[in-house]
């Protein structure tokens, strides 16, 4: 038996699989606000307490929020030093593996059905090519998947974490207004949960989200407030709110478009995370593609880059299973 787990800055998801194939099948899924726990040990016992499954573990893999070194992880979001050697020796005999959570993700994307992805650019996917994923969450991830003799291997990255490249002048203003309270402005400042709030505040023209707009309201929790924002927006109740969903849109597919040069991934681009279902509907609208595909001199490349949305929400978790799988062959 299979233990998967996909840790983000929000929730976290924790779940039993059963090996065979190349999709793990899902036995037990839990969900849990990450928050609740001062530590993976604290949340991990719970879980395997509540199955009675720790004596049935034969291979572990962990996604985490975080840049990884070996079982140690400091996650981003999260005030959690995560050791999962902890775990390990808990578990006996059992091999046990961290990885950053895009890095997981992407163990996914080679077994993904067609009902769990919606395509935005159809492109023509080169054979032998590189891939690419990108996912705003509680911060914004990203994760390469080289193609090594017809098969992906996933590399994780800290590339959320890169400067955030201005490319209009009300970009640029918001820039000039985030820097003023962050002193310095990466990608997860402006393409997550988190960066919507901030923008929604550029374009109501306060520094607190406290009674910002008048359509949403006050008492709106942060936690909240993205899906609110999200949802205003996108029935076109408040202009600042749609024009705050329309600058983190843009903003996403611009760096979608990066990450795919960075990697040349002419087999395909994957937009992940909790966001991006949530606002499909914006994203298929053209403002992602245009930003995705306005890098001249490549705009024709780009152009040929498959684009999907992953619509599974436990995309993570499967890729960790995937990757936990590979330890029983």
């Amino acid at each position: 038996m299979l233990l998967a787990g996909d840790i983000g800055g929000t929730k976290t998801l924790l779940g039993l699989f059963e090996g065979g194939g190349d999709r793990p099948r899902p036995l037990v899924v839990r969900e849990y606000a990450t928050l609740d726990f001062d530590s993976l040990d604290d949340l991990t016992q719970v879980f395997l307490e509540d199955t009675r499954a720790s004596a049935s573990v034969t291979a572990v893999c962990l996604g985490v929020a975080g840049p990884v070194n070996g079982l140690v992880a400091r996650l981003t979001n999260v005030p959690w030093l995560v050791d999962a050697s902890i775990l390990a020796d808990r578990l006996g005999d059992c091999p046990v593996h961290l990885l950053n959570d895009l890095e997981a993700m992407a163990h996914a994307v080679p077994v993904l059905e067609p009902e769990e992805i919606a395509v935005l650019q159809e492109g023509v996917a080169v054979p032998g090519g590189n891939a690419a994923l990108i996912a705003a969450g509680t911060g914004l991830g990203e994760a390469l998947l080289h193609n090594v003799d017809g098969r992906f291997i996933p590399s994780a990255s800290e590339g959320g974490h890169a400067d955030f490249a201005a490319r209009t002048p009300r970009e640029l203003a918001l820039v000039e207004h985030l820097t003023a309270i962050y002193g310095r402005v990466d990608n997860d400042r402006v393409i997550s949960g988190p960066g919507l709030i901030n923008i929604f505040r550029f374009t109501h023209g306060v520094t607190g989200a406290g009674l910002a707009c008048r359509t949403i309201g006050g008492g709106v929790d942060n936690g909240e407030l993205p899906a609110a924002i999200s949802a205003c927006a996108l029935a076109g109740r408040c202009e600042q709110c749609v024009e705050a969903l329309e600058m983190f849109v843009e903003a996403y597919g611009a760096e979608a478009g990066n990450l795919a040069l960075r990697s040349m991934a002419t087999a395909g681009v994957y937009i992940g995370g909790g966001i991006a279902p949530k606002v499909l509907p914006a994203l298929e609208h053209g403002l992602f593609l245009d930003a995705f595909r306005g890098k001249a001199p490549l705009v024709d490349l780009l152009r040929t880059l498959p684009v999907s949305v992953i619509l599974n929400p436990a995309a993570g978790l499967l890729g960790a299973a995937v990757r936990a799988a590979a330890f029983l062959h």
